[in-house]
């Protein structure tokens, strides 16, 4: 037998009280973290090279927030994503 799959859960979710609950994106947490596919493969250079929109989209991608001026972004990248062997 297989899974029921997200368009069973969805329609039994309807079903119960006639309400929709919200349910959660697989792969994330309460706490707002979520892992995508792949962990990121960039090296230090390229974090220190990086537009500041591409820094933006790989933090909103992984949940981490995305607040300060380029260098404070850029900063948090190396550190959640660099070993420290790395950095």
């Amino acid at each position: 037998m297989g899974s029921l799959g997200p368009a069973v859960s969805v329609s039994m979710a309807k079903a119960v009280g006639g309400q929709q609950q919200q349910q959660p994106e697989r792969g994330t947490f309460s706490c707002g973290f979520r892992m995508p596919l792949h962990y990121p493969r960039y090296r230090k250079t390229d974090y220190e090279e990086m537009p500041e929109w591409r820094i933006d989209c790989l933090l909103r991608e992984y949940g981490l927030p995305v607040a300060g001026d380029v260098e404070d972004k850029r900063r948090f990248a190396m550190g959640a994503f660099l070993w420290p062997s790395q950095y």
